[in-house]
């Protein structure tokens, strides 16, 4: 069973988007598409949930070391 984790690589404004796509196994862009209409027609209310989301789901560890140079 995969854990939800918010996305280190693929994010625009927290990861939580891109950590989404990654554990439905779709493009995050589709994921982002939905929230923006779905906050539009919630009037607002998805964003809260979003942010709340935010806070109780754990950003993923980064296995990417490309920023250490190897000699």
């Amino acid at each position: 069973m995969k854990k939800l984790f918010r996305s280190t690589t693929d994010s625009k404004l927290t990861g939580l988007c891109g950590g989404i796509g990654q554990w439905l196994g779709i493009d995050s862009t589709i994921i982002r598409l939905l929230v923006v209409i779905a906050a539009f027609f919630s009037f607002g209310s998805v964003i809260l949930v979003y942010f709340i989301a935010t806070l109780f789901v754990p950003k993923a560890m980064s296995n990417d070391f490309s920023f250490v140079d190897h000699y």
